[in-house]
């Protein structure tokens, strides 16, 4: 039976481990990648290899290594797991050609992953990528490969610890010392992943108190459906903060790129919603500037800002093979997306959810005030702003059905505000007369459809998403 074929999404490549994700279509991942770089890059620089906390990452990753390995690559594969960011960076601190991290990041428990980096630590953009689908071959009977124990012998692959470089790299860019004597209850949920142990590493020595939870090798994910740090996977955190009376609520999803927030009552603050704060922060707090990336699913708040603050926005599709491109070619100050990615200048345009809760958390401190105070003070320059989204699983046999649907569609009112435009990049996205959007997008990682809503009236929310769910014929 000829092997599936294996092509990267917004984010890598994913599957269900046994069924599609398996040793041997790693391999195969790994020999394109190879390929690849060989072409591009040369084979004088080494390869990063890390990986997370999901069933069996670590051997995916020794599988990749031997492979790499065995195209002549030096090899520095991670000794434990390893959050997305600081593999990231580690590429940079030794000059790697680049990097694959087996991730599935914030998927269901059945699923691992195929990540890959480029020599800036960031996503490798599309035209790259279907480069390395090209050279993935149907079978993994002739891929050279080197096994672990003899290449570890001969220092082909070596075993590295990237925390310290990390942290040297985390202290540049942020004082740590006022948030640590600050006093703060901070509650952080690292979801069951990579990001288990950093805020109470980075921050212990102060009075400011850190309670963790979740945050032990579990790849079933307890009391959450997938380790994604949006409802209701944080309802058991902001539970607990609320219990706890904690100030903030940091979480960070499994392979601790993306980060989500809870405010000193215990509510979610979306996604959208910090993003929006982040670039407050860098812009009115730190008094930076610089250009500003978002892909079309995030906020419109952050056009609303640069028109204050006078820097440019750029708008891409979703996902950081768009995002990080984007970043370096216009030296972005901020680059982010919907899901709770967010890359800094500086650092690498990489998401990191770690810094991101950091910077977060320097806010509160340097302003004195918590998470819902700061939200005033960004309404109080761009207005209020609320934002939902429904995920509907997909037959992927019916996704052609949907799609001609949606591009059918020619609405001129939706919940009552005039469809002023409609783009058609990377989703179906229709702007409203009061700032506000409609998206609908299929997902590029998994057989689902996403509608979301950004509008400056919260009792429209709701009709916003029944609509779009209507104009897919879903309703």
């Amino acid at each position: 039976m000829a092997a599936k074929a294996i092509r990267f999404g917004t984010d890598g490549w994913r599957g269900r481990i046994a069924e599609d994700y398996t040793f041997s279509a790693v391999r195969r991942c790994s020999h394109g990648f190879a390929e690849y770089l060989k072409r591009t890059r040369g084979q004088d620089a080494p390869l990063v290899v890390g990986y997370d906390k999901r069933f069996g990452s670590e051997h995916f990753a020794a599988a990749a290594a031997e492979v790499m390995a065995g195209h002549g690559f030096g090899v520095l594969l991670t000794e434990g797991p390893t959050p997305t960011p600081t593999i990231s960076y580690t590429v940079v601190h030794e000059k790697a050609a680049g990097a694959i991290n087996i991730t599935a990041s914030h998927n269901p428990s059945t699923d691992n992953g195929f990540k890959v980096r480029d020599e800036h630590g960031g996503a490798i953009a599309p035209d790259g990528l279907r480069e390395i689908e090209a050279a993935i071959p149907d079978d993994d009977e002739q891929i050279p490969r080197v096994a672990l124990d003899a290449a570890l012998e001969s220092g082909r692959i070596r075993l590295i610890d990237p925390a310290p470089a990390y942290i040297e790299q985390i202290e540049r860019l942020i004082d740590l010392e006022p948030i640590r004597r600050a006093g703060l209850t901070l509650l952080f949920d690292p979801m069951w992943g990579n990001g288990a142990g950093w805020f109470p590493r980075l921050l212990e020595g102060g009075s400011t108190q850190v309670i963790e939870i979740h945050n032990v090798r579990n790849p079933i994910f307890p009391e959450m459906g997938r380790p994604e740090p949006i409802p209701p996977n944080i309802d058991a955190g902001l539970e607990l903060a609320r219990q706890e009376g904690a100030d903030a609520v940091i979480f960070t999803d499994g392979d601790a790129d993306r980060v989500g927030l809870g405010d000193e009552q215990g509510r979610f603050v979306d996604q959208l919603r910090v993003y929006g704060l982040l670039a407050y922060y860098f812009l009115e707090v730190r008094g930076e500037r610089g250009p500003i990336v978002k892909t079309l699913s995030t906020t419109s708040m952050l056009e609303k800002l640069g028109e204050l603050y006078d820097v440019p926005v750029y708008q891409t599709g979703v996902g950081f093979k768009y995002v990080a491109p984007k970043m370096l070619e216009v030296d972005a100050l901020i680059g982010g997306e919907e899901s709770g990615g967010y890359a800094f200048r500086g650092h690498v345009p990489e998401r990191d959810g770690i810094l991101a809760g950091l910077y977060l958390l320097d806010m509160m401190v340097r302003l004195e005030r918590k998470p819902a105070e700061l939200l005033e003070l960004l309404f109080e320059k761009v207005g209020p702003h609320y934002y939902d989204r429904i995920d509907t699983p997909l037959d992927p046999e019916q996704r052609r059905l949907y799609k001609e649907r949606i591009e059918q569609a020619r609405p001129e009112r939706l919940a009552g505000l005039k469809v002023l435009d409609a783009l058609k990049v990377d989703g179906y996205k229709f702007l409203l007369e009061d700032g506000g959007w409609l998206l609908v997008r299929f997902s590029g990682t998994e057989p689902i459809v996403r509608v979301y809503c950004e509008t400056t009236d919260e009792a429209r929310v709701q009709p916003l998403l029944e609509e779009g769910l209507e104009l897919l014929g879903l309703r």
